[in-house]
């Protein structure tokens, strides 16, 4: 697959901090610069969900993967691994996301979060009263809320990247474990 639109050139210090940050810059930034008023209101919700404390980072991490695995954005896959890892997540949970219903690895609440992070994934929704029932017991009211509105913002960005054709760029191979596949009997939302 190949992008399906133009990668715009970026002001010049955000792309060196992308780059440094990454290693290259990210192409859905590139992409969504085609509309720099859009691409800036991105990266600034973008960043005020990464200061959101209410629930686990590792919580929201496995939430990303699962919807980008449901969701097919290899892209997601590829740098919601390599940043589990910059951040000093379980790598071996991280790279069993993509079957975590066969995986041992995960414990009941994370395998909740992304049953949740799928339910709310699939189109109509399928998230029911218990799920909800039970993340709001475990995490409270402010956790469920930012755990729901992280999830919809990666529907948002799954959604975008796959639309847009953007695929991995390989950031998940400076990984020690590698990304397990998702299994062949599953299917996209």
């Amino acid at each position: 697959m190949t992008v399906r639109v133009p990668k715009a050139e970026l002001p010049t210090q955000l792309k060196e901090s992308m780059t440094q940050q990454f290693g290259e810059v990210p192409e859905p930034v590139e992409a969504v610069f085609n509309h720099p008023d859009l691409a800036a209101a991105t990266l600034e919700f973008s960043a005020k969900l990464a200061t959101w404390r209410a629930v686990d980072a590792g919580l929201k991490s496995f939430a990303h993967m699962a919807v980008a695995s449901l969701v097919g954005c290899s892209w997601c896959l590829d740098v919601g691994y390599f940043l589990a890892q910059n951040e000093e997540l379980d790598l071996t949970k991280a790279s069993q996301v993509p079957r975590w219903r066969d995986s041992e690895v995960f414990s009941p609440l994370e395998r909740e979060v992304m049953e949740y992070a799928e339910a709310m994934s699939v189109t109509p929704t399928t998230v029911t009263d218990e799920q909800a029932a039970s993340l709001l017991k475990q995490l409270g009211s402010a956790g469920l809320v930012e755990l729901t509105t992280y999830i919809g913002y990666v529907n948002l960005s799954t959604r975008v990247n796959t639309a847009h054709g953007i695929t991995s760029q390989g950031f998940s191979e400076s990984c020690a474990v590698p990304l397990a596949g998702r299994p062949e009997s599953a299917g996209r939302a």
